[in-house]
């Protein structure tokens, strides 16, 4: 985190006329979040980095993109535009994940040190609407995109195991292709079935369609719903917002969309791993729950912050639930250079936020991908599955699995004892799952070098087929928009 503000502060020095840096807000742990602005357009570009803790390509992305911008005046003068590079949204939750970032990049190292809030702490989410946004990073971003009212609109994100897509809030016509030309030069490859985007409308090959935002609407995804987000915010001023996901492991059968010749086979062993993981989790976590200080007593019901999955989205919570803490008192932030002391219950309460989150979707999840279980049931049926589809969601079974574990791990590590004798275990399972993506699925590191070069590249693309779409005026609001108070759910 702080070699981002140092390159970006070295960077205005050398070129204090066309570059500055302004602070534009704090995170709840006093981190300033900074804004790095290129070039001196009438147009204005908004590029947000690290909206996801573990996803740390952006930061390195948007500073590749301020020496672009720089270097050809094409992408600056020539396009009367100014970029406002957000330098990291969530700076005190990728801190947490440095313990991976220096290598070695191995599955095992990731998932032990893996670290992403619960889903309400995350701040690109809305859940009570713009106006009673909570967290002081989504705050500063709603404010930064009132002022600047940007044309265009970048949320740079990553995918830890799988290959790369982007989402839009409206079509760019041609930027499937200049995505397939980017990914084949990189060796990058294409997620064609995207777990995020199961229900969302295709706009060519790895691009996706976000749906708008409506009061009330269904889970538009088994663990997403189209809700109110920062990606939406801006929507009013005619902003075109792109996500851009660039993979940190790839896996050449995400871009397999050729038919599955036995599709229920794969949907029931994906579908009945996940129960069990799921299980294994949850036995663990009841074991050592009651040897975390500050937590529920044994069988006390447990937290929900989500709606269960493949459900209408509810407007209680169901019986016998209590709710965690809203994002209005989140649990405090460690500040910069602060190391947790060992048994401390608010570093416990931030790991096993995610920890209950993520074991809360796993049985609806399981559900809905398993053919054996009443399809009428289901909000939405599965649609026609290709082998890339069936790829991803496999990944994605395994990934809830994975992070569990891990953040499970590192409340045991972290509390410095492990009375429960759950350690070795988690270590077990930990290798066994990371060999599963490794020699099962072919998962393979991609170099940090070529993730930011093919990000920046379609950000780029994104952002010169915008400037098109821009020059013809924004078209008029969506059908069926709303900006009501809506319900979060995971985006994975």
């Amino acid at each position: 985190m702080d070699e981002l503000a140092t390159r970006a502060a070295a960077l205005v020095a050398r070129r204090p006329g066309d570059a500055r840096l302004r602070r534009v807000g704090t995170s709840r742990a006093g981190t300033p979040l900074w804004l790095l602005s290129v070039g001196h357009g009438s147009r204005q570009a908004l590029v947000v980095a690290g909206p996801h803790a573990n996803e740390p390509v952006g930061g390195a992305t948007v500073l590749r993109l301020a020496e672009r911008v720089l270097a050809d005046p094409r992408w600056s003068e020539g396009s009367d535009a100014t970029w406002n590079l957000l330098l990291c949204l969530d700076p005190d939750g990728s801190r947490r994940n440095e313990g991976w970032l220096s290598g070695p990049y191995t599955l095992g190292h990731y998932f032990r040190h893996f670290f992403r809030p619960g889903f309400l702490e995350q701040p690109e989410w809305l859940p009570d609407g713009a106006a009673a946004a909570a967290l002081p990073e989504t705050r500063a971003l709603l404010a930064l995109q009132d002022e600047l009212r940007p044309f265009f609109q970048c949320s740079l994100h990553g995918v830890d195991v799988g290959g790369g897509f982007v989402e839009l809030t409206r079509d760019l016509p041609g930027l499937d292709r200049r995505v397939a030309h980017t990914a084949a030069r990189l060796g990058i490859p294409r997620e064609l079935g995207a777990y995020d985007t199961l229900y969302w409308p295709g706009l060519g090959p790895a691009v996706y369609r976000i749906p708008p935002p409506r009061r009330g609407d269904r889970a538009a995804a088994i663990t997403e719903a189209a809700v109110e987000s920062t990606w939406f915010h801006p929507h009013r001023h005619g902003t075109v917002t792109a996500v851009v996901e660039a993979p940190m492991w790839g896996v050449a059968a995400v871009e397999d969309g050729s038919p599955s010749a036995n599709p229920d086979a794969v949907l029931r062993t994906v579908s009945h791993t996940l129960r069990h993981d799921a299980r294994t989790l949850e036995r663990i976590l009841a074991r050592l729950r009651p040897h975390l200080p500050g937590s529920s007593a044994p069988g006390e019901p447990p937290a929900v912050t989500a709606p269960d999955a493949g459900a209408a989205l509810p407007t209680a919570l169901p019986p016998g639930a209590r709710a965690r803490p809203h994002a209005n008192a989140p649990a405090p932030a460690v500040p910069p250079g602060v190391r947790p002391r060992p048994g401390d219950p608010a570093e416990a309460a931030r790991l096993l936020a995610p920890v209950d989150d993520y074991l809360l979707i796993c049985p609806g999840l399981a559900d809905a991908w398993d053919p054996d279980v009443d399809a009428g049931t289901a909000a939405h049926p599965l649609p026609p599955l290709s082998t890339a589809h069936l790829a991803t969601l496999r990944i994605a079974g395994r990934r809830l699995a994975l992070r569990t574990a891990g953040l499970l791990h590192q409340v045991v590590t972290g509390a410095g004892r492990d009375p429960a004798d759950v350690l070795p275990e988690l270590d077990l399972l930990l290798d066994q799952w990371c060999a599963d993506y490794r020699d099962g699925c072919g998962a393979r590191w991609i170099p940090v070098g070529r993730q930011v070069e093919y990000q920046s590249r379609v950000v780029l693309s994104a952002f010169e087929l915008a400037g098109q779409y821009a020059s013809e005026g924004p078209r008029s609001g969506e059908p069926g928009w709303g900006t009501g108070t809506v319900v979060p759910m995971h985006r994975e």
